[in-house]
C-alpha cells in the first residue's frame, strides 16, 4: 500500500462509468461559500468581516489585509482555509478598533461583503460547513447522470475521504511524515512537521475507509466501531453490530475513522482488526504519532440541498457539506476522475477544519 495520494487506489462508493468532465476552466467556475457557526450579534468587542476573495489563498489575504490595516497575525480570527482556485467568501474576525480602516481595504480579487459585530473572536473550526457551486465542463447530456449519482449519495453518504489538497503537491507529503514520525526527517519547521504528520495520518484514515467500502461496511457497523449520532454528535462504542447497524442504514449514525495521536484510543474488536491491517500494510503503529493529539473522523458525511443544472457544455453541482469535508470526494464520485489529483491547493493548514477547507 503506498503512502502517495492515488484516487485509483480509494474504492468509491457508486459505479457506474462517471460523468468525466473538467473543472476550475476558470476560477468562477468554482464557488465556496463558508457558513458561519453562529449567528452574529451585532454587537461586541470585535467587527466579523465576511470577504470574497478570487486568485488568492487565504493566508495571502490575510496577510495583505494585516500590513495594510496594521493588525497583528495573533490578531485576526479566521474559522478555516480556502482555496486559491475559486472564488470563495469567508469570515475572519478582528478587534473592533479596526472597524473604521476595513473599508479603506484594497485588494486585487478581493471585497469586504459585510461587516458585523460580535462578542467574541472567531477560531479555527468556528464554521458550520461550506456551500460549494461547482461548474464540470466537457460533460454535455450528463446532468441526468450526475443527477442520479447525486442521489444516491444524499441517501446512503459519501465516503468521508481527506482529498488532495491535504498530500501537497504530487500527493507525497504522507512519505515525508513517515520520515517525521521516524525521526528521520530533516523538516525543522513545527508547523510543518505537524502538516506532515497529518497527511500520514490522513493516508491510514483514507485507507481504513476504503476497506470498509470493500468489505460491505460503509454504511453498516463493525463490533468495536466508535460510532457518531448525526443529530447529536455523541460517540458511543458498538458491541452488538447486527443491532445497531439498522441505525446507520437509516443515516442516524456512521463509524469514525481514527486520526491517530496520544489522545485516542485504537478500535477494538472487529473494528481494530480492519483498522491494524490498514496499519500494518503501511508498516505503521500507534505510538508514532504520539505528536499529534488525534481524532475521530466521520467515516462519511450526507451532501444537504443537493442540486444539479444542465449547462449547455455540463452541468452545475450544488451542495453543502459539514466542516471538515472535501467537495472533491463528492466529485469524484460523479465524475469518476482523478478530481484535482495534480493541482492541489499547497496554501492548506493541517488544523484547518474546511474543505477547500478545500481542509
Amino acid at each position: 500500500m503506498s503512502l502517495v495520494f492515488d484516487w485509483s487506489a480509494l474504492r468509491a462508493l457508486t459505479d457506474g462509468p462517471g460523468t468525466g468532465g473538467v473543472l476550475r476552466r476558470e476560477p468562477s467556475d468554482f464557488r465556496v461559500e463558508e457558513l458561519p457557526a453562529y449567528p452574529l450579534s451585532g454587537d461586541g468587542e470585535f467587527v466579523f468581516v465576511q470577504l470574497e476573495k478570487t486568485g488568492h489563498t487565504t493566508a495571502h489575504v490575510l496577510r495583505e489585509l494585516g500590513a495594510q490595516l496594521g493588525v497583528r497575525d495573533r490578531d485576526v480570527g479566521v474559522a478555516g482555509l480556502k482555496d486559491r482556485h475559486a472564488v470563495t467568501s469567508q469570515w475572519i474576525s478582528l478587534p473592533a478598533k479596526y472597524e473604521d480602516r476595513v473599508s479603506a481595504f484594497t485588494m486585487d480579487g478581493v471585497r469586504v461583503l459585510d461587516m458585523q459585530r460580535h462578542g467574541n473572536k472567531l477560531a479555527m473550526g468556528h464554521l458550520g460547513g461550506n456551500r460549494f457551486q461547482v461548474r464540470v465542463r466537457d460533460a454535455a447530456g450528463q446532468a441526468d447522470e450526475a443527477a442520479g449519482t447525486l442521489a444516491q449519495l444524499v441517501a446512503r453518504g459519501v465516503p468521508n475521504y481527506f482529498g488532495p489538497q491535504r498530500f501537497g503537491l504530487g500527493g507525497v507529503n504522507a512519505e515525508e511524515g513517515l520520515r517525521v514520525v521516524r525521526g528521520e526527517s530533516r523538516v525543522r519547521d513545527p508547523r510543518v512537521r505537524r502538516f506532515l504528520t497529518s497527511a500520514l495520518q490522513s493516508v491510514v484514515f483514507n485507507a481504513f475507509v476504503s476497506r470498509r467500502l470493500e468489505r460491505g461496511a460503509f454504511d453498516a457497523l463493525l463490533a468495536g466501531d466508535m460510532a457518531k449520532k448525526h443529530d447529536t454528535g455523541g460517540v458511543f462504542s458498538v458491541q452488538d453490530a447486527a443491532a445497531e447497524t439498522p441505525r446507520a442504514q437509516r443515516g442516524e449514525v456512521s463509524a469514525t475513522g481514527t486520526l491517530f495521536g496520544r489522545k485516542v484510543k485504537p478500535l477494538t474488536l472487529d473494528a481494530g482488526e480492519l483498522e491494524r491491517a490498514v496499519l500494518d500494510e503501511l508498516g505503521l503503529s500507534p505510538e508514532m504519532f504520539g505528536s499529534r493529539k488525534g481524532d475521530r473522523r466521520l467515516t462519511r458525511v450526507f451532501p444537504q440541498d443537493a442540486q444539479v443544472a444542465p449547462e449547455e457544455d455540463g452541468f452545475t453541482l450544488s451542495f453543502t457539506l459539514p466542516k471538515g469535508s472535501f467537495a472533491t470526494s463528492v466529485l469524484r464520485e460523479v465524475m469518476k476522475t482523478s478530481v484535482d489529483a495534480a493541482t492541489p491547493d499547497l496554501g492548506a493548514d493541517p488544523d484547518a477544519p474546511g474543505e477547500e477547507g478545500l481542509e
